[in-house]
């Protein structure tokens, strides 16, 4: 048994095997209530279900939440887990983008005006209190 140099695929060959795959679908994501900007861009936080109630009286200002029966998912800007470690069981979603889900979260607050955002520093404090996690920045580090 030889083994010769692998054979060499031509552009029309690989043009042929990209057409014959199924287009892959595109990411489903929180949608943006109709009339509100996202500036900033858009990312999600999402808790437990049973953590959601807790947060809502804890947060200064609460922008778009939407909830299913696993988790509440809290709009912020986009990039706001620079520097933050979001705890688990919290998930941060980048673009807002929805694991595999049966259906898309509904929307249950609306802030008045036109911006979807929660602050993201007020609700990261909130979620590692609720979760009885300290703020990364306020970790003791070892040597």
């Amino acid at each position: 048994m030889s083994t010769g140099p692998a054979p060499v695929l031509s552009l029309d060959t690989l043009v042929r095997v990209r057409r014959g795959q199924r287009p892959s679908e595109a990411p489903r994501r929180l949608p943006i209530p109709e009339g509100m900007s996202v500036p900033l861009g858009c990312d999600a936080v999402a808790v437990p279900a049973r953590f959601g109630p807790l947060l809502l009286p804890r947060l200064p200002r609460v922008g778009c939440v939407y909830a299913d029966a696993a988790y509440w998912w809290w709009i912020v800007p986009s990039d706001s887990d620079v520097a933050l470690e979001w705890p688990a069981p919290a998930h941060y979603a980048i673009g807002a983008v929805l694991p595999e889900t049966p259906c898309v979260p509904g929307l249950i607050h609306k802030p008045d005006g036109t911006i979807p955002y929660t602050p993201p520093i007020p609700l990261y404090l909130a979620v590692c209190r609720i979760m009885g996690i300290p703020p990364a920045w306020s970790r003791h580090i070892s040597a």
